[in-house]
């Protein structure tokens, strides 16, 4: 199949953690609306649309946001209501498309491929946007084009609550006029190199040769020079919600204690989530295993917000041993499972009242990246494991 007759769907929830507070609670209707962490060094997670017209954005200073609008209505964030409605929207789409990808907890990217032989692409997507906004209460925008990179562009020019179709002839002229920074890529210290070179809209970055971006910005800036081109071969990857990530260790000496098994558990548990800030990923699931004795296995799960901080996921897994663990047998193994993944930083942080907090995971982060993952550990939490992984 040619490769310019590809469909790729791009859909986003609007302003989402401010539509589902919304869905709650109707008077915030039509109000400036801010989410974050409501301490004096919280952050701005989320604005409504009348919010961003004082200038607030996500990621701002919750002190800041205050003084551009005062009068807004200040919410802490509820990422398990979000998470909720994020898995009601993906069940939706898992129903319906015949391949997506969960792109973050309010993003999916569809490939419709071959449906235009049958429904037409853009009625089909369209109707599938409509069922969302239907069943949900939420707002969605769509963008529909050749390739995911620019549908996403597509989907930030439809907003609020609208769609946007690019047919593959009209690829280069949708995107000449836009600024580079609409380049889902481009972030803001890429977008001032370009602008001191003049470079500011995505058709002069067009014009500018191959070979330059490259050697100002090496292999990424052949791929923002090949995106400014509409040019996007990257597949949709399908999203299984039992796609994971897992360790376990099993002991030398069969035991009960407990203690040591927590420990153990926080040990893993900081493994996994290392590796999901590593890779900017997110689990809303986690799963423990205990294997006894005489090797009967035994697991449960828990739905989790998504998340991928130690404090948050070490507690959940440490229940779920004490929920499991009703036999008082010897124990052999024990495991841990994240799964249901998503890209994406981590949210929560944004809910946090102590960014010492974020920052105290962010250094920890940078040691481990430079000196080894084994280099630091929560004082719970052994130095070495028993036996295996």
């Amino acid at each position: 199949m040619d490769k310019t007759e590809r469909h790729i769907v791009h859909l986003d929830q609007d302003a989402f953690f401010v539509s589902v507070e919304r869905l709650q609670n109707s008077r915030l209707q039509g109000r400036p609306v801010i989410i974050g962490g409501l301490g004096e060094r919280g952050v701005v997670a989320g604005c409504s649309y009348e919010a961003r017209q004082f200038g607030v954005h996500s990621a701002m200073p919750m002190r800041l946001a205050r003084e551009l609008c005062a009068d807004a209505v200040f919410i802490r964030g509820d990422m398990q209501l979000y998470s909720n409605y994020s898995n009601m929207v993906t069940q939706i789409i898992a129903e319906q498309a015949p391949v997506f990808e969960k792109a973050s907890i309010d993003e999916h990217y569809l490939d419709i491929t071959g449906m235009d032989r049958f429904f037409g692409c853009r009625k089909w997507a369209s109707e599938l946007r409509s069922m969302i906004i239907r069943e949900t209460g939420l707002p969605v925008s769509m963008g529909l084009s050749p390739n995911k990179t620019v549908s996403k562009i597509a989907t930030g020019q439809a907003k609020p609550n609208g769609q946007l179709q690019v047919a593959p002839p009209m690829v280069n002229d949708f995107l000449s006029p836009l600024p580079v920074k609409k380049i889902p890529m481009a972030g803001p210290k890429t977008c001032q190199l370009l602008h001191t070179m003049g470079i500011r809209t995505i058709g002069t970055l067009r014009q500018v040769p191959p070979e330059v971006i490259r050697r100002m910005l090496g292999k990424n800036g052949l791929l923002l020079w090949q995106r400014a081109n509409g040019i996007d071969e990257s597949p949709v990857e399908p999203w299984d919600e039992h796609k994971s990530i897992s360790t376990e260790t099993t002991f030398a000496t069969d035991t009960t204690d407990m203690e040591r098994i927590h420990e153990l558990l926080a040990g893993m548990c900081e493994q996994l989530a290392f590796r999901l800030r590593r890779s900017r990923q997110l689990t809303g699931c986690v799963t423990v295993k205990i294997r006894y004795a005489n090797f009967d296995t035994h697991s449960l799960q828990q739905t989790l917000p998504y998340t991928s901080f130690d404090h948050v996921l070490i507690p959940a897994c440490k229940e779920l041993v004490r929920r499991l663990y009703r036999r008082r047998m010897l124990i052999r193994l024990v495991g841990i499972q994240f799964s249901r993944l998503v890209h994406g930083v981590q949210q929560l942080n944004l809910f946090e009242e102590t960014p010492e907090l974020v920052g105290l995971y962010q250094a920890v982060d940078r040691m481990r990246r430079k000196y080894g993952a084994g280099i630091l550990h929560r004082a719970v939490t052994p130095a070495k494991k028993a036996v295996g992984d």
